[in-house]
């Protein structure tokens, strides 16, 4: 935790208490103590500073304990918070045909530190069809993943997921409306002779399209193409999706002119 968040409704008169997994990695990890400056933020807010100003009911988790430390300080911890700088926005938006249910739980907190804005999570033919029946897919279990990379990143604005389960449907009648104004670009080998995208620096902000474990099918390609997507490719390598997602993401990281001036 580079920046420990909190929810707006924790924050009452300009304080907030806390005593979960954010209070015992300020005391164990950041050795926290009254007085002492951290650095915070509201979720989809500003950031800033906060200072302790007590720490209530402050034990040693006995050896052995159930509990998620052994040994571990635990109490809960009451901050003054002074919020007054806005967060670095997302950068970039996300198409992704989603991987098995632990794989894609991996990815979520990586994807949130990354800068990504909105994931749409898309059916497309090799997506496994039981994978629309996991708990993943309810934003009580997503939420605490995407908050866990913000954290790790020290930004706030939280990811969107949306679910689109018919991805012919999606790219013909709602995709192009809501990306109108990105650079497209969709990781897939390039045809025999053509070269992948490359662009020395984003004119504007991408929207990535990644296939699932599968890849993308000929006809899927097609229809991104159609609709102004140019292919993208990392080598002749068959990586994972959590590996091709962060590879793509990073690369392009590095062509984004508004994070370097950050």
């Amino acid at each position: 935790m580079n920046r420990i968040l909190f929810e707006e409704n924790e924050i009452v008169d300009g304080r907030a208490v806390f005593s979960d997994e954010r209070a015992e990695h300020v005391l164990n990890v950041l050795h926290g103590s009254v007085g002492q400056v951290l650095k915070t933020g509201e979720i989809d807010g500003l950031v800033g500073t906060s200072t302790i100003v007590e720490i209530r009911n402050l034990h040693e988790r006995a050896p052995g304990s159930a509990q998620r430390g052994n040994g571990l300080w635990a109490g809960e911890i009451v901050v003054e918070c002074s919020h007054s700088e806005k967060s670095a926005e997302p950068w970039i938006d996300l198409i992704l045909a989603p991987p098995r249910p632990r794989v894609l739980k991996r990815l979520l907190p990586q994807l949130a530190a990354m800068g990504v804005g909105k994931i749409v999570l898309v059916g497309a033919e090799k997506v496994e069809k039981a994978f629309w029946g996991a708990q993943l897919v309810k934003e009580d279990v997503y939420r605490p993943l995407l908050v866990d990379g913000l954290m790790q990143c020290g930004t706030t604005i939280l990811p969107t997921i949306r679910i689109e389960k018919n991805f012919r449907r999606y790219v013909d009648e709602r995709m192009e409306e809501e990306f109108a104004d990105h650079l497209k670009i969709v990781a897939h080998p390039p045809k025999d002779g053509e070269l992948s995208a490359a662009c020395s620096r984003l004119p504007e902000r991408p929207v990535v399209a990644i296939g699932s474990e599968g890849g993308w099918t000929d006809d899927e390609v097609a229809l991104l193409e159609s609709k102004g997507f140019s292919r993208y490719s990392l080598g002749s390598r068959i990586l994972r999706t959590d590996t091709a997602t962060i590879a793509v993401i990073a690369q392009l990281m590095g062509k984004n002119k508004s994070i370097l001036l950050n």
